[in-house]
């Protein structure tokens, strides 16, 4: 039995991509949520042995390793500088509003949540880069599967509202009190599907052509990992956790800079597979049982009235800097939409605006949050500690 649950945590995900190519629900749906129902299915099914714990727990660490930098080879810093001022401006105001609405909600609840440090670098992690960030963290950190999965759970719940809210009436609601988008025609159609096609689309990933660019990616990947690991070795406790999360976030954001490395084809999207291993190992250790006892139920209440300072609590935040500074509301929507629900869903919020134009900035400003959020997270975290 223990053989079929590996197995199942790699061959799963794979499934799920396969079909995301097929069935645009999935893609609505989320793989990451897909993923993660799954792996609370298994694991509370009463089927994992208990005698694969230790397995779990590394392969939890090296999907981690292997993911980030996978992710990061993908980013082109040299395209930030081509960002417009209005959209770098109002990225900074989405990061800068998260980590006053996170240190806010740590001072209010620091006597009632369990090592709420931990889950703090995670929410500054969560929205500026999303699931990659949330799990990288939570390794780096130590987290405890339940309180990670708590965390995860309460999210998922107010970030389908807060998405909802985006895609329908947050444009008409905003512009009550903020400027208007104005077309600067700084991207192309061609732009706009050369740069989904790079974050989002797994179309021709299992293509015999991609095959050679997967394979330099992956043996890549495989020398950070044991650099990353290394970099433990010198480090004791949760340090060497972090130490290795940090390392391998440094050298991914260096090779990107590497031409020959940054247009190798689909590493994002490999990278973004161990990231969903992850999410299923993960989801199959918690024990949901134990997670909602009527004992746990005041820990529950008061992660979620965290998350909801951190979520719609900056998004509010957000949007009044937005208007002190005049930027105008479609750059504001699509940069909050980036930094809290990741790249994937930027074409979605982008046809809800019915501006295509703001899609390229969307996709930019998530990957640099896929770059930055794991060092603004765990220094937050430390800092709170």
């Amino acid at each position: 039995m223990g053989i079929a649950i590996i197995l199942f945590y790699f061959i799963f995900p794979a499934v799920v991509l396969l079909l995301s190519t097929m069935y645009t629900v999935i893609q609505r749906i989320g793989v990451v949520v897909i993923c993660y129902l799954a792996g609370l299915i298994l694991g509370n099914a009463g089927i994992v042995p208990e005698s694969i714990s230790g397995f779990q727990g590394n392969l939890m660490g090296v999907s981690i390793l292997l993911g980030i930098p996978l992710v990061l080879f993908s980013e082109n810093i040299f395209r930030w500088a081509k960002m417009a001022k209005n959209t770098f401006l109002s990225l900074i105001l989405g990061i800068v509003s998260v980590v006053i609405m996170v240190i806010v909600g740590h001072l209010l609840l620091r006597e009632r949540i369990p090592e709420i440090w931990k889950i703090s670098g995670m929410l500054i992690g969560l929205y500026t880069g999303g699931t990659p960030n949330l799990a990288a963290i939570a390794q780096g950190l130590n987290v405890d599967e339940e309180l990670y999965i708590l965390t995860h759970t309460v999210d998922l719940a107010i970030g389908v509202v807060v998405l909802i809210f985006l895609l329908t009436g947050a444009q008409r609601f905003f512009r009550m009190y903020m400027r208007p988008y104005k077309s600067a025609g700084n991207h192309s159609e061609e732009d706009t599907a050369k740069t989904l096609d790079e974050f989002e689309s797994y179309r021709g990933f299992f293509a015999r052509k991609t095959l050679r660019d997967l394979i330099k990616s992956f043996g890549l990947a495989i020398l950070i990992f044991g650099a990353g690991y290394g970099m433990t070795l010198f480090f004791e406790g949760e340090t060497k956790d972090t130490a290795g999360i940090l390392t391998v976030t440094t050298l991914g954001i260096l090779l990107s800079m590497v031409p020959s490395v940054n247009k190798l084809k689909k590493s994002f999207q490999l990278g973004m597979y161990f990231i969903y291993v992850f999410s299923v190992v993960v989801a199959s250790k918690a024990n949901l049982r134990e997670l909602f006892q009527p004992e746990s139920w005041t820990v529950v209440w008061n992660i979620t009235f965290y998350i909801l300072l951190a979520v719609p609590g900056s998004l509010i935040l957000h949007s009044l800097l937005s208007w002190i500074f005049r930027v105008n509301t479609d750059d504001f929507i699509i940069t909050s939409t980036a930094l809290s629900m990741s790249p994937p869903f930027v074409p979605v919020v982008a046809a809800a605006l019915k501006n295509k134009e703001v899609m390229v900035s969307g996709m930019i400003i998530g990957v640099i949050g896929y770059a930055i959020g794991n060092y603004l997270g765990v220094a937050i975290a430390y800092l709170l500690k």
